[in-house]
């Protein structure tokens, strides 16, 4: 196994632990946790792409518009 494999597999440990431990050591709170979080997250993508799709820019895209064009 790589390094960069062995860093990319700490991580990911890292991140499960800490997981872990913000829900008590529930292993199921866990799990609930993450599943609202991604269908959250997955909202939200639905909402950014049919704003893209209807020619919207969404507001963060326009920040950094007006600051790349006033530099």
């Amino acid at each position: 196994m790589s390094a960069t494999a062995l860093l990319d597999n700490n991580h990911y440990e890292q991140a499960c632990d800490q997981a872990i431990a913000m829900c008590d050591g529930n292993l199921r709170s866990t799990i609930k946790a993450l599943i609202m979080a991604n269908e959250y997250l997955e909202a939200e993508l639905e909402e950014l792409q049919a704003a893209i799709a209807a020619g919207c820019i969404p507001e963060t895209s326009r920040s950094k518009m007006r600051s790349n064009s006033a530099a």
